[in-house]
C-alpha cells in the first residue's frame, strides 16, 4: 500500500538517519528531504531563528504535497515543534533524547548524553528528565564541531575521532554504560562512537522509533492514496554540489539534489 507524502527536514544532513528508518518501515511513500545546510548547525542559534526556519521549510514542504511532516532534529523540536503543531494541520513528528529507553537500557543507572547546546538547554529536554530519570544519574556533554563533521562527510578522519574522544571520555569516566545519541547526526558516528567507548557501552537512537510513530498516525489519520510513488527527493539551502556528494554517501546510492527555491532559503 501507499501512504501519501511525507516532509523530513534538518538542519543538513543528519535527519537521513531517521529518513532510513521511515524508508525501511515506509517502503511505498514519497519523501521530501530538505538539508537546511545553510544554515547548519541549529545548536547554536536562537530558538527564535530556528523556529523560523522550521516554519519556512514546513511550509515549502507542505507546497510540495507533505500530508505529515517529521522534524528529523532534537534541537529544532524543541525550538519550533509546538508552534508547528499550532499553524500547520497536517501531522507533525519530532525527535528528543532517548531518555525513558535509555534508563531503562542502563545496568549500572548512569547514562550519557552526547547532543547540541541548544538541545541539552532546551525546557523540553529539562522536562524528559524530570518525567523519566527517575534516580538513574544523568550526564550530559555538549559536542561542538561534532555536526560539521558529518556535514563534510568525514565519519572516520583524526579529527572526528578525536572530537568524539574528547565529549565520550568525561561520560565514561563519570561512570556512563548508556550513551545517547541526541543529535540525528550522531548515529552516522555510531561505528567511532563504540570504537572509541567500547563495544560494551549501549548506544540509544531514536530514529527508529520516531518511524514507528509516524507510520501509526499515518495509518490512523492519512488518506489512502494509491497514486503516490515511492521516491525521495532531496533539497538542499546549501551548496548542492556539495550535499549530492554527502548526502549520496550517506543514503548509501547517488541522489540529485535540487536546490531550495530562494522565498524558503
Amino acid at each position: 500500500m501507499t501512504t501519501g507524502t511525507i516532509g523530513v527536514f534538518d538542519s543538513g544532513v543528519g535527519g537521513l538517519s531517521v529518513l532510513h528508518h521511515i524508508r525501511r518501515m515506509l517502503p511505498y511513500t514519497r519523501l521530501i528531504y530538505v538539508a537546511d545546510s545553510a544554515h547548519v548547525p541549529y545548536g547554536d542559534k536562537s530558538a527564535h531563528y530556528i523556529e523560523q526556519r522550521a516554519i519556512a521549510l514546513s511550509r515549502f514542504l507542505v507546497g510540495q504535497g507533505a500530508d505529515a511532516i517529521v522534524i528529523a532534529c532534537n534541537t529544532a523540536t524543541a525550538a519550533a515543534a509546538a508552534t508547528l503543531r499550532r499553524d500547520f494541520k497536517c501531522p507533525i513528528i519530532g525527535m528528543e533524547p532517548a531518555v525513558k529507553p535509555a534508563v531503562a537500557a542502563t545496568k549500572i543507572g548512569v547514562v550519557g548524553v552526547l547532543a547540541t547546546i541548544g538541545t541539552l538547554e532546551s525546557a523540553r529536554f529539562a522536562a524528559l528528565l524530570e518525567r523519566y530519570a527517575g534516580n538513574v544519574k544523568i550526564v550530559t556533554q555538549g559536542c561542538p564541531g561534532l555536526v560539521e563533521q558529518v556535514e563534510s562527510g568525514n565519519l572516520h578522519g583524526i579529527r572526528t575521532r578525536q572530537l568524539v574522544e574528547r565529549y565520550t571520555t568525561p561520560l565514561l569516566e563519570r561512570g556512563a554504560d548508556t550513551l545517547i545519541l541526541g543529535c540525528t547526526h550522531y548515529p552516522f558516528l555510531s561505528n567511532l562512537i563504540r570504537d572509541v567507548a567500547g563495544e560494551q557501552v549501549i548506544l540509544i537512537d531514536t530514529g527508529e522509533a520516531v518511524a514507528r510513530h509516524l507510520q501509526h498516525r499515518i495509518t490512523a489519520e492519512l488518506p489512502y492514496r494509491a497514486e503516490t510513488q515511492a521516491t525521495e527527493v532531496f533539497f538542499s539551502s546549501g551548496d548542492c554540489d556539495q550535499a549530492r556528494h554527502t548526502i549520496s554517501a550517506l543514503w548509501g546510492s547517488t541522489v540529485e539534489v535540487q536546490p531550495l527555491p530562494f522565498d524558503f532559503t
